[in-house]
């Protein structure tokens, strides 16, 4: 669903509503753009290199059922339905209504020349429990703004080498460990 004679995605997009924590990441990629589109674009691909995604399901080209691990040994749930994209670009997404942690965000992919691609993440979400609920969070590694800067660094790590530290693993694993 690829949108017509746009090259970025919009700017003021509503799915990023303003009354939502925002946060950003970016990291340069020794890959060409259109190579990590496609590999992020398959949902399937996102549990290799996101560390909080027990799973996702995906029903369509458009729409996917997130479990992610919460604090405390918990899991949050959602549907979310890419909203718009442009094929090896930038894409967009909303988590459905109901959504245990209601979401939103875009992903671009912007050519850096020879060093490579420029991806971005931007995510907008209303953390469960409010304040609180954010602070337990980020107690428990599980924010957002965290994780959005250790699953893009684990994403450059992937397509770069083939595969994701094992330090990464190890810290991972210490970390599910004291939840």
């Amino acid at each position: 669903m690829a949108a017509e004679n746009q090259d970025a995605p919009p700017e003021t997009h509503t799915d990023l509503r303003g009354d939502r924590d925002l946060t950003a990441a970016a990291v340069t990629i020794g890959r060409p753009a259109e190579e990590l589109y496609s590999h992020f674009r398959d949902f399937a691909n996102l549990p290799s290199f996101m560390e909080n995604i027990v799973r996702i399901d995906v029903y369509d080209d458009r729409r996917s059922h997130w479990v992610v691990k919460a604090p405390a040994g918990k899991t949050v749930e959602w549907d979310a339905t890419v909203t718009a994209e442009e094929q090896g670009k930038w894409l967009t997404w909303q988590s459905d209504e109901g959504a245990d942690v209601p979401n939103s965000g875009k992903v671009t992919f912007v050519d850096a020349g020879p060093r490579g691609t420029v991806v971005t993440a931007t995510i907008a979400y209303d953390p469960p429990g409010g304040v609180m609920g954010k602070v337990v969070a980020k107690l428990f590694q599980r924010e957002p703004a965290i994780q959005v800067r250790r699953d893009l660094r684990r994403f450059k790590q992937l397509m770069e080498t083939g595969e994701i530290a094992t330090a990464a693993r190890t810290r991972a694993a210490r970390e599910e460990e004291m939840a």
